[in-house]
């Protein structure tokens, strides 16, 4: 299973007023190792576990393994991750043909928003909304598993 998305980092509040669903999320990561991230996640009230791969040389894709676990497990397996949960509310925005998942971090991570968008060929076309800012697709520092070890609140430049 292949996984092909861009990630960009968002520029105004806008997107909540076009958002057609909102889902709290919480997740820690079992492994943080860049070439095979296992993450255990619980959103809303249904828990998953997922491995993913190395990115390919554009970042663009890499390999995604993800599968439904009861919410108890889940929760269960939440105290065996690595230090650095990660907190956020995510909103699914339509946009023309593709559907946007906006992540609003909280904790400490607070004050980072970034848009997915995930895509069948690494080419394909899309249009941008107005709140979508520059691209990350990539840049290790925006990936979940580093946003756990090096949170948004200790990052100095990018504030």
């Amino acid at each position: 299973m292949q996984e092909i998305e861009r990630k960009f980092l968002v520029t105004s509040e806008a997107f909540k007023n076009e958002a057609h669903k909102r889902t709290r999320i919480v997740q820690g990561f079992l492994n943080t190792n860049l070439e095979r991230t296992v993450r255990v996640r619980i959103q809303g009230d249904v828990g998953f576990i997922t491995i993913k791969g190395k990115p390919n040389d554009s970042g663009l894709s890499r390999f995604e393994w993800e599968k439904q676990i009861p919410l108890a497990e889940a929760e269960d397996l939440l105290h065996l991750c690595e230090p650095g949960i990660i907190e956020k509310t995510r909103y699914e925005v339509f946009h023309d043909d593709h559907t946007f998942e906006v992540d609003d971090f909280t904790g400490e991570n607070e004050g980072l928003i970034i848009a997915e968008i995930e895509l069948e060929t690494e080419s394909e076309p899309f249009s941008y909304p107005e709140w979508l800012g520059m691209e990350v697709t990539g840049q290790v520092k925006y990936y979940n598993s580093n946003l756990s070890k090096n949170p948004f609140k200790n990052w100095t430049n990018e504030k």
